[in-house]
């Protein structure tokens, strides 16, 4: 009876802390991939630096957001980057950085 009052204390006390994993979504942005981007690019080649953006707007097709964020539970830290790119036809014309660490 004592073993199984002892097993019972530790389940319930082990139920008081709940695990939290970490938060990853979106795409993994590495500042070399985006270091290979220069405007001129078609998109394919694009596709192939950095992989399917996460954000293709149906009724502005010539922007791409790559948006990734990480929260970090266990540090309370949270990352955030987007990387925007514009195209004029399939040309990579314009990259916006401003939210890219």
């Amino acid at each position: 009876m004592r073993i199984l009052l002892i097993i019972l204390i530790a389940l319930l006390g082990s139920a008081c802390s709940i695990y939290q994993p970490d938060l990853q979504q979106g795409n993994v942005l590495e500042a070399e991939k985006v270091a290979k981007l220069n405007p001129g690019m078609t998109r394919r080649q694009v596709l192939f630096v950095l992989g399917t953006p996460m954000l293709k707007n149906p009724f502005e097709r010539n922007r791409w957001d790559y948006v990734y964020l990480h929260i970090d539970r266990e540090h309370e830290k949270r990352e955030y980057h987007r990387l925007t790119l514009y195209f004029e036809g399939d040309t990579l014309a314009r990259i916006d950085r401003s939210q890219f660490e």
